[in-house]
């Protein structure tokens, strides 16, 4: 239940606060004296769209602030619990801040949420019914809507485990779809990646291998100059079978060796020579070995040259160096791997998707059991609802439509459409196409009433729902809207007297302007005389006259009578 409201620079408000109280609540007043700017304000806290428009002019922000009461083990509880919001005391606090640059600040209960946080809680608080919602009722996709709200948890489940199946099967019709629109390209890029994994692993790279053949081509292509060159250095250390250099130096080493004791400077020439001698005599062994294993072999220098030109075909396929064509080698062989898999999955696509079509299926049919039962209940009691509306001639039917085979939307199966009769002797036609305004006011309050039952919602805003009416059907407008408040806390814009009169609370909506030429809404609860005078404003407009007080009080007196023995 809205206990207050809290309004500040929001339109032609300056600053207002309201309290409310449980039953029905009228607010009333001339035109443009701020009625609706405060249920606008209601409908903005519980998560409605906003605009920089709503702010006063002068203003940098309007602030918004509603205190609720709710039920300790209610539906706004359990939401609360969902989003960790504290709810200890049974309050709910709401508060929402607009500023000119379009920026929302809102709060529940002090704490900082986004704006679908606030509407998913403002939706378990309150239900503002106003002349737009006519619009749902014109709107056929509309009405399956409203049969699932009245069917409520009798439907709820299985709508919940068809919706989770309807968001797989889109997926898989999804790739399901798109696999066979690429399926060429799928192949095609199957085998290119087969092909180039395949050259690669035939030629059997190692990093490291092409600076080993380069040099081993070098050593090939120089065979006589290498020849020559160990041949010549090895005479030269080695001399003729007379003398040779290397002797020469251990004589000399053996020479020094003799004086090197006598002087520090004698012995550092006596192991210079030495180091010389050991190095030649290591040198001329390793130029014997390589004269030893010198061997020309041209075959060879062509294996070198067809290996080296097959790394270069890859190098200018693949990368820059070996190491670059073995990094890709690796990618493609994961790529191609994880194609390989789908496309062993893909094959099983089209059983889940065929499997998803049965589940669907399967579901739909469920859900259209369910709608079918609730909607023999739904007739019966709008019947009951529109003969007390004074439409008891009225045929109201709920009409199925089956989607085409193996189709299905995120409703079900079938399409949803109200019928209606208005007159006996005519034939049913869509209920958008034939029903009057008034009738439609009729047929949405019929809804409504029979929805206060089940939606849990603590309060309940019906905005000029009775425009267009009057006389007895008016009264009986206001006996549903007074029924409802026996249930929930309503709160009802009206220019009708009837209504006016059946409420539990009645506050006064004015305007004035004051001393700065600025305008300005104020609320005054009006109560015994007060309230007397205002069902004569409304019943006469601008005169007031004795004999329109003396109606306006007998109005009061007869909807307090009706009150109380619905009470008893």
């Amino acid at each position: 239940m809205l206990q207050e409201i809290s309004i500040k620079d929001f339109a032609i408000i300056d600053q207002l606060e309201v309290n409310f109280y449980s039953g029905m609540t009228v607010l009333s007043g001339e035109t443009g004296a701020g009625k609706s700017i405060i249920i606008d304000a209601v409908g903005l806290l519980a998560g409605g769209r906003g605009s920089s428009h709503f702010i006063r002019k002068g203003a940098n922000k309007s602030i918004l602030q509603g205190m609720f009461a709710i039920p300790t083990d209610g539906l706004t509880a359990r939401v609360l619990d969902k989003f960790g919001i504290d709810h200890d005391d049974d309050t709910v606090i709401l508060q929402r801040e607009l500023y000119r640059n379009g920026r929302n600040v809102c709060r529940i209960n002090g704490m900082l949420v986004n704006t679908n946080t606030l509407k998913q809680v403002g939706e378990t608080l309150v239900d503002i019914y106003g002349q737009n919602e006519h619009q749902a009722l014109m709107q056929p996709d509309k009405h399956i809507g409203l049969l699932d709200e009245f069917a409520g948890s009798n439907l709820k489940p299985t709508l919940k485990k068809y919706r989770n199946k309807y968001e797989k099967y889109l997926k898989l019709k999804k790739e399901l779809n798109s696999k066979n629109k690429n399926e060429k390209e799928w192949a095609q890029r199957i085998d290119m990646l087969k092909y180039q994994v395949n050259e690669i692993e035939a030629a059997d790279l190692t990093d490291g291998e092409e600076e080993d053949l380069i040099a081993e081509r070098d050593r090939l292509n120089n065979f006589q100059a290498i020849s020559d060159s160990l041949g010549r250095s090895f005479n030269d250390i080695n001399g003729d079978e007379s003398i040779s250099p290397i002797d020469m130096i251990g004589d000399a080493m053996s020479a020094l060796e003799d004086v090197e004791r006598l002087d520090d400077e004698f012995k550092s020439i006596s192991e210079n020579v030495k180091n010389a001698y050991y190095t030649l005599q290591d040198a001329s062994g390793e130029i014997s070995n390589q004269i030893d294993t010198l061997e020309f072999d041209p075959d060879r220098l062509n294996e070198v040259e067809q290996r080296l030109n097959t790394i270069f075909e890859l190098k200018r396929k693949y990368g820059d160096s070996i190491a670059q064509i073995l990094k890709y080698y690796d990618k493609i062989s994961g790529e191609l791997a994880e194609m390989k898999s789908d496309e062993k999955s893909g094959n099983n696509l089209e059983e889940r998707y065929n499997a998803a079509v049965d589940e669907l299926n399967h579901l739909g049919k469920e859900l259209s059991k369910i709608r079918h039962q609730q909607a023999e209940k739904l007739t019966t009691e709008i019947h009951q609802q529109l003969a007390d509306l004074y439409m008891d001639k009225t045929q109201f039917e709920v009409r199925f439509s089956n989607l085409p085979k193996d189709t299905f939307n995120r409703n079900g199966i079938e399409d949803v459409e109200f019928y209606i009769r208005t007159n006996p002797g005519e034939n049913m036609a869509p209920l958008a196409k034939i029903a009057s305004g008034g009738e439609l006011s009729r047929i949405m309050l019929a809804l409504k009433t029979i929805f206060s039952r089940v939606q849990g919602v603590t309060s309940i805003v019906f905005d000029e729902v009775d425009t267009g009416v009057s006389g007895r059907v008016a009264q009986a407008i206001a006996d549903k809207i007074s029924a409802i408040g026996q249930k929930s806390q309503v709160l009802c814009i009206t220019h009708l007297p009837q209504v006016a009169a059946m409420a539990d609370n009645h506050d006064f909506i004015s305007k004035h302007v004051d001393a700065n030429n600025r305008t300005e809404t104020s609320v005054q609860p009006l109560s015994g005389s007060e309230r007397v005078k205002e069902l004569a404003r409304m019943l006469a407009g601008t005169t007031v006259t004795k004999l329109t007080m003396e109606h306006a009080s007998e109005l009061l007196n007869l909807a307090n009578k009706q009150k109380d023995q619905k009470k008893k």
